[in-house]
């Protein structure tokens, strides 16, 4: 039988994402030999021109070419799943959704009318249909061979949508909000992070994205009550995940 067909894609991103599946070294050996790696030009000059089992997509949609693109590729893929915060929420360059973009261009580049670029910095799932979306910036090593093996399989992937705080619980971290004060974004970001940032006396910095149904007014509320101001509060929320509508939202409540 032939081996089902991966191909890995790249838009506006950093390339971290597609940098942890290569980093999964020795798991990596088997993924490819369970796969055959039609297209993945991080690690092999090999095109096929498809079509694919499973597409992974990393990176934001900020140009009409790269929408364009992407529904070319949605075309050929018969699961289609978006790696990282670029992919899921826009990433960092969804800043620019707060802001004019022309503003920019004209501060950054000496000729700024050759520059051809959307308004926005927009999610995968605005421009076409997704089947699962991996949160993280950049994603969880085990959470991405959890999801493509889950996707062999032909069953749901194991993946948390509790907060970071029942990851600090379950390590054993003290709350740095409550010991401590210092701000974190944790009560309403997804787990998925190995408690990296409080387990370090760090707040966390919402890198996995909101959690299912979270509850950023609350939050918001506490940190004021910490003595963040409003600017504060708008900036705390845009970070890697700037353009989740949660994170959207509470940041422009605070502008």
């Amino acid at each position: 039988m032939a081996k089902p067909k991966l191909a890995v894609w790249k838009f506006a991103s950093c390339d971290g994402c597609q940098l942890t599946l290569l980093d999964c070294e020795d798991e990596l050996l088997e993924i490819a030999g369970a796969l055959e790696i039609a297209q993945f030009l991080e690690a092999t000059s090999a095109i096929d021109d498809g079509p694919y089992d499973i597409s992974l997509v990393e990176g934001s949609i900020t140009t009409a070419h790269d929408a364009e693109r992407i529904r070319a590729i949605r075309e050929k893929s018969d699961v289609l799943i978006t790696i990282g915060a670029c992919a899921t929420a826009g990433g960092i360059q969804s800043l620019r959704n707060f802001a004019d973009v022309e503003a920019f261009t004209s501060a950054v580049y000496a000729h700024p009318e050759f520059i051809s670029t959307l308004e926005t910095s927009t999610a995968i799932s605005d421009h076409v249909t997704v089947d699962f979306e991996l949160r993280g910036c950049p994603v969880s090593k085990h959470q991405l061979l959890e999801l493509i093996t889950a996707t062999l399989a032909g069953r749901v992937p194991r993946v948390p949508k509790v907060s970071q705080c029942t990851e600090c619980k379950l390590n054993g971290t003290v709350c740095v909000m409550v010991a401590k004060g210092t701000p974190c974004l944790g009560p309403v970001t997804q787990a998925g992070c190995g408690n990296l940032c409080p387990s370090h006396g760090r707040g966390c910095y919402g890198c996995f994205g909101p959690k299912e149904n979270p509850n950023p007014q609350a939050l918001s509320a506490q940190l004021a009550d910490l003595g963040m101001e409003p600017r504060e509060l708008r900036d705390i929320y845009r970070t890697f995940n700037a353009g989740a509508p949660a994170f959207a939202e509470e940041s422009k409540s605070h502008e």
